[in-house]
């Protein structure tokens, strides 16, 4: 290949994914995940890992069939257990051993105390220190009664430290929670230090292990989670008339990005090309989009800019379809705005409906999928399609896959607080 071809239409390099991994509730490795993803498996299922009755919602997709070897586990230790797996995995599809050499970005949930946890601290609580403030009572156990295992449980860089020094990266890893993109935004600033000539390789990584009692009822009183309670399997309802809110999850994935030339160079095979980034804010409420749906608009023009590409290049979305009402609505009038009349016509199918929503995690999640829908050409579907909804009339790959031979996708994540970020994924260039 030519100098040329290494680089992009702005005479960036062109930044290539060489490994991948992925763990979600529908099992671990990108082997079993894709081949249930595209048979329309569910991977929902009611809770165990605490009592749930009594509650609203009593279903998840969390992941707990991945070891976490502490006496008592937290989102930390699941997290950090999930992002090692799919690194372990990444790193060997990549045909990289020995210290990774590069920067490290990482999605990763808020991390806070668990009840448990807050509980023990409360007992620590002197009298001479009850004065209204519960977060300076907090800081005053902890000075006075040092606990470092606490203290890593709730430290929002102890998981990318501990990767960071598990597989050698370079320099200070950088921890990031941007709400439901920060997978995306995870690949992104990897991409961004490549094209910047920083590195030659990055790795991003994305995880959350965070469902908890705390975390269930918290989205329950923003009304965002299904109920559908019976039937766990049919609760995540992208796009259709009676979906009604997402179910929480549990993953993680991670990419290994790498210059095209470098890749090529080290004779690595080649997986995609992340071609282009887009992220916009919305300031209109903690939780809802802007009505006209603007900010979501720009975000996926301006992925689409960054790729070089025309929206009628693009041949398959990745949807973010949370199947809450309000996203759906509005995933659907961003999309009919950027794409015209030629909406109708792109398929667009919501990998959530099987594994749930991974918050922190789903952008790299889907962006894993999104890369193996181009190399086997086939379409994960949307499943529980059951009852369209009339006023978003797209095609959703309904409950069956689809062979189609895709060069472009575009992979949507719009998270709560306005944080919205797209990627455009390629196949390799010729």
């Amino acid at each position: 290949m030519s100098k040329a071809a290494y680089k992009d239409h702005l005479g960036r390099p062109l930044v290539a994914v060489t490994g991948m991994g992925v763990v979600s509730s529908l099992g671990q490795g990108t082997k079993d995940n894709w081949a249930a993803l595209t048979a329309g498996q569910s991977g929902i299922h009611p809770i165990t890992r605490f009592p749930s009755e009594g509650l609203s919602t009593r279903i998840c997709g969390t992941v707990d069939f991945i070891p976490v070897p502490v006496p008592v586990p937290n989102a930390v230790e699941r997290s950090f257990a999930f992002a090692r797996e799919t690194t372990i995995e990444a790193l060997a599809q990549a045909g990289l051993s020995g210290d990774f050499g590069g920067p490290l970005f990482l999605a990763a949930p808020p991390i806070e105390p668990e009840w448990g946890a807050r509980f023990d601290l409360g007992d620590r609580v002197k009298p001479e220190q009850m004065n209204g403030n519960a977060y300076e009572q907090f800081l005053a156990v902890l000075r006075e009664q040092a606990d470092p295992a606490f203290h890593e449980a709730a430290l929002f860089g102890a998981i990318s430290e501990r990767l960071a020094d598990m597989f050698g990266t370079r320099g200070l890893p950088v921890t990031l929670s941007t709400a439901c993109a920060s997978g995306a935004t995870a690949i992104q600033l990897g991409v961004e230090a490549i094209r910047q000539g920083r590195t030659d390789r990055a790795l991003s990584v994305a995880t959350d292990g965070s469902v908890s009692a705390e975390a269930l009822i918290r989205f329950s009183l923003l009304s965002a989670l299904s109920t559908s309670n019976d039937e766990p399997e049919k609760a995540s309802r992208p796009f259709t008339k009676d979906r009604d809110g997402f179910v929480i999850a549990e993953g993680a994935a991670t990419l290994v990005l790498e210059s095209l030339e470098t890749a090529i160079a080290r004779g690595a095979r080649v997986l995609g090309i992340v071609s282009g980034c887009g992220e916009k804010a919305d300031d209109f409420h903690r939780t809802r989009s802007s009505p006209g749906g603007a900010p979501a608009i720009a975000t996926i023009r301006a992925a689409l800019e960054d790729a070089g590409l025309s929206a009628e290049e693009i041949g398959y979305i990745n949807a973010h379809g949370t199947s809450t009402p309000e996203n759906d609505k509005m995933e659907y009038l961003s999309l009919s705005t950027v794409f015209g009349e030629r909406m109708a016509n792109v398929p667009v199918s919501s990998n959530k409906s099987m594994i749930g929503h991974t918050l922190t995690a789903a952008g790299a999640v889907e962006a894993v999928f999104s890369l193996l829908t181009m190399a086997t050409g086939t379409l994960p579907p949307t499943i529980n399609y059951d009852n369209p909804d009339p006023a978003i009339p797209l095609d959703v790959v309904p409950n069956v896959k689809r062979d189609a031979t895709v060069t472009s996708v575009l992979s949507n994540s719009f998270g709560f607080g306005g944080q919205n970020a797209c990627l455009v994924m390629s196949a390799e260039p010729a």
